[in-house]
């Protein structure tokens, strides 16, 4: 069996960030659905690029910024997702390689732009994602590199992949190669859009073949077509070992042996922009499971991590995420 270099290796969307503020009145004039990810073509995500007040162009992507995450606290990481060969797809290498994250995947030569997404931020921080796929989705089970899957010990798909068939078969392959590993495999459902698409696929995929759900409280609700949390709740229980269920500033509610554990958000001062929220939460609660923590303590590592990145602009950290952690007193 293949030794285990990586804690988690990630497989997603490899996308670049623009971030901008907007107000209210600019979503509904360009029929931008708030706080939810809407998909674009190239053509239009050039037009929003261009109405973008001041942007911030940064890696993105849910699965990528979550790595980033890991690599914060001191994980060992890599990054399995397709680039375009342009500019934006050298920045998103550039960027990953300088968290010190692996990322193999060779890029797409003559075909679409790297996948961009346009973030409007609104005032009460809240994201509102124009996404254009581009290269990200042209990628096949030929770009799932084996042994590198082999050699993380956690798999952690990004549920955005499922938009296109051959994402999806890269997604499944990738899964497949990771079970006969004994690993471990997680999956973040993405966006309540995203479930209400792969609904039928996402429940199958959560009872036979995950170990770890990531999903928020809309995401969750959707999935088992219920307007009850406690209803979900139980069926997610039912289907799957360890899941976190996050619900913004009610903190989230965590699965495992016995009782549901409810741990409490960090609480921010102001919060700047919800870009990578979830996706940092995630980051913190797979750190704490690739280092054996309780459920509880990883919980709380996703709060710290999300609690940062909601207090500034764009996805990732603007500070360690170990220095954090140490100064909680959770590795002292």
């Amino acid at each position: 069996m293949t030794d285990v270099r990586f804690d988690v290796v990630g497989l997603g969307n490899a996308i670049v960030d623009v971030l901008a503020r907007a107000d209210e009145a600019f979503l509904e004039a360009w029929g931008i659905h708030k706080n939810a990810m809407n998909l674009i073509e190239e053509d239009r995500a050039h037009l929003l690029t261009r109405e973008a007040r001041d942007p911030l162009f940064t890696s993105g992507g849910s699965g990528a910024n979550t790595i980033a995450g890991l690599a914060s606290f001191g994980a060992s990481a890599a990054y399995i997702g397709k680039v375009a060969d342009d500019e934006l797809g050298a920045q998103f290498r550039r960027e990953m390689e300088a968290t010190g994250v692996p990322f193999p995947t060779p890029p797409l030569k003559g075909g679409p732009a790297t996948a961009r997404s346009i973030i409007f931020v609104t005032d009460d921080g809240h994201r509102s994602m124009n996404t254009f796929l581009g290269a990200s989705v042209l990628f096949s089970r030929d770009d799932v590199d084996e042994a590198v899957v082999q050699a993380g010990g956690i798999l952690y798909l990004e549920g955005y992949l499922f938009d296109k068939d051959d994402a999806k078969e890269a997604f499944v392959h990738a899964a497949e190669i990771a079970r006969a590993a004994g690993r471990k495999v997680a999956l973040t459902l993405s966006d309540r859009f995203c479930v209400d698409r792969h609904r039928a696929s996402f429940r199958q995929l959560v009872r036979n073949n995950i170990d770890i759900v990531f999903a928020n409280e809309e995401e969750l609700l959707s999935l088992y077509e219920t307007d009850d949390f406690n209803t979900a709740l139980s069926a997610l229980q039912a289907d799957t070992a360890i899941a976190a269920v996050t619900r913004s500033e009610k903190g989230s509610v965590v699965i495992g042996d016995g009782d549901p554990i409810h741990e409490p958000a960090v609480p921010v001062a102001t919060v700047v922009d919800t870009t990578g929220a979830g996706d940092q939460y995630a980051a913190g609660f797979l750190f704490g499971i690739s280092r054996g923590l309780p459920l509880a303590t990883c919980a709380r590592l996703g709060h710290i991590a999300a609690a940062e990145v909601i207090s500034h602009f764009g996805p990732r950290p603007a500070v360690s995420y170990k220095v954090l952690a140490e100064a909680a007193g959770i590795f002292a």
